[in-house]
């Protein structure tokens, strides 16, 4: 974790000189300097515009100009006054602005270490994905334009209560998030979907209850006391123009229409909300549980998408979230080449309208920059969603954990019998159960509504018989959709990790789960799922007991679990389907 947060407060520290051209002389000479140079900042302009070098106390003292109050929610204004607290008074206005940078910059520093942290800490077998976070480009070119990076780290520590069983936690630092920046609630969207198909009630009520708590004990002494100040912040949200960066800029610039606000805003409800019923068919139809990081990802995503503004600094939204969503070098370093280039497209394209000589990116280039956000965006939650459909494409789930960042909202199962008893942990292979440890034992259903357990390979089953691959024709038991690989565990009475049992002329010695060799594999949890097989010699599938049918095919097959086609012989990596009960 050290590293980690060492290797944030460096990439931070680089995004601090990045902005130094501006803070020696472009934010105070002229407005085409700060944006070719690209080190544009809202925080020394805001230091004089929004009265905090006047002392003004915001949400109660008006201001002069055509915004009344301060337009920003009320954790972010208490932020802001804070540091206009700390600042050095007297000298000359441009060294008060340069002075009220740093202290923000400071401030916002210890933000940046507790999202690089937050992010690392929540999946405890894979601390280093919070490299992705630490070394983004985009988080250190944009952390030090605006606020956002508070409501940021703030949602990264929510997340990390979730994974940790603490809901109300979860929904106090929610809260929390959503009184500095609007977008954290759109969190318990997905928490709701994924509550509901565990149903995990409770967690959620408390999540929510802990939300709406920590939200109103910011918001309610303003609302009480500076009303007019207090809504400043959603009537300049629902009166804003559609500005840069968003899908309605681009097509009034393409097509000559201008959108008025209300006509953006309705365009983009009505595309939220498709978003959000796709989410839901997603989340209930996904063969196995959506992780919670996947929809949270998603659904922020989609209000970027569909929102009638991107300021730069919004990439710092999704960062955390996708790296916790799609944990791969590959697809981050995509998307965040096509949020650099739109970073330094949008600046550029400032400075060619806002300067005399036209030097910088005209409109089509602006364009461009446009859409190499939105499809860099687009790119990464089609990989997203492509892991949701194809749970074994899932880095996180490779090793067969189901997941590890939304604990409370794994389902407590029922035996046939209906004895109920919850998943347990993901445990370290080697300890009692290998990779599948958190699948669920014998006798217990997984998270899933409707989604059937399969017993760990070589556990014995009752009657000493070991269930894997075999459809039974006609057994008189109240399992008679299970099926049987082994009949016995003849081998052994309690099979290693490894080393299955023999049967007829087969014998499996190696289990490959997410390219793993030694581990036992997780079983499959809905019909479809496939998993990779080692033979150790060429070995043909037979019957082993009367009115039993193989349901191994050796080979390039890949077979349903109840469409059995004919056994080859082969002693390469096969395709398995496992049994459910």
């Amino acid at each position: 974790m050290r590293v980690i947060a060492l290797v944030a407060l460096g990439m931070y520290a680089l995004g601090m000189v990045q902005k130094l051209p501006c803070y020696n002389w472009a934010w105070f000479r002229g407005t085409t300097s700060q944006y070719t140079h690209a080190c544009y900042s809202d925080i020394p302009h805001l230091f004089a515009g929004r009265g905090f070098a006047d002392g003004l106390i915001p949400y109660f003292d008006r201001l002069g100009g055509d915004i009344p109050f301060l337009e920003y929610p009320v954790l972010t204004g208490l932020f802001m006054e804070v540091a206009a607290w700390l600042t050095p008074g007297g000298g000359e206005l441009n060294q008060q602005e340069q002075s009220y940078w740093l202290v923000n910059a400071g401030l916002l520093m210890v933000c940046a270490a507790v999202l690089a942290v937050c992010v690392a800490r929540t999946h405890r077998l894979r601390p280093w994905d919070g490299l992705l976070v630490a070394l983004a480009p985009a988080v250190a070119l944009t952390a030090t334009i605006n606020w956002d990076l508070l409501a940021v780290a703030l949602t990264a520590a929510a997340v990390l209560m979730w994974s940790r069983s603490r809901p109300l936690a979860f929904g106090i630092l929610l809260g929390l998030a959503t009184a500095a920046k609007f977008y954290p609630i759109l969190l318990l969207c997905p928490l709701l979907l994924l509550c509901w198909r565990a149903g995990k009630w409770r967690e959620y009520g408390a999540a929510l209850a802990g939300a709406g708590g920590a939200w109103l004990v910011v918001n309610l002494p303003v609302m009480l006391l500076a009303p007019q100040g207090w809504k400043q912040f959603y009537l300049f949200s629902r009166d804003r123009n559609v500005d840069f960066g968003s899908i309605w800029l681009l097509v009034s610039q393409r097509t000559g229409d201008v959108i008025t606000p209300g006509r953006a805003n309705l365009y983009a409800l009505l595309l939220m909300a498709a978003a959000v019923a796709g989410l839901a068919f997603l989340a209930f139809t996904a063969p196995r549980r959506p992780r919670f990081a996947q929809l949270a990802f998603l659904v922020v995503a989609a209000f970027v998408l569909t929102n009638k503004v991107y300021s730069p600094q919004y990439v710092l939204w999704l960062v955390p979230l996708a790296a916790l969503a799609r944990p791969r070098w590959r697809d981050f370093l995509v998307w965040q080449a096509c949020e650099v280039m739109y970073f330094v497209g949008v600046w550029m394209y400032l400075a060619y309208t806002t300067g005399a000589n036209k030097q910088g990116l005209p409109v089509e280039g602006y364009q461009f920059a446009i859409v190499l956000h939105l499809l860099g965006t687009l790119y990464l939650c089609a990989m997203v969603v492509r892991d949701v459909l194809a749970p074994e494409k899932d880095p996180v789930r490779q090793d067969g954990a189901d997941d590890p960042r939304g604990r409370p909202g794994r389902r407590r199962g029922r035996r046939r019998g209906g004895q109920g008893g919850p998943s347990g942990p993901a445990r370290r292979p080697g300890r009692g159960g290998g990779a599948a440890g958190q699948l669920g034992r014998r006798g217990r259903r997984l998270e899933s509504p409707g989604d059937r357990e399969a017993l760990t390979p070589g556990s014995p089953a009752p009657g000493g018989e070991c269930f894997l691959g075999l459809r039974p024709a006609q057994r008189s038991t109240s399992r008679s959709n299970c099926v049987v690989v082994w009949r016995r565990c003849a081998t052994s009475s309690s099979p290693t990790r490894g080393s299955w049992a023999s049967a007829g002329t087969n014998r499996i010695d190696t289990c490959m789960c997410g390219g793993s060799a030694n581990q036992r594999c997780f079983p499959a949890q809905t019909k479809g799922e496939r998993f990779r097989l080692t033979v150790a010699r060429p070995a043909r599938a037979t019957p082993l007991a009367r009115g039993m049918t193989p349901c191994i095919a050796f080979g390039a097959s890949r077979p349903t679990p109840w469409e059995v086609p004919p056994a080859t012989t082969t002693s390469q990596p096969s395709e398995a389907a496992f049994c459910w009960r």
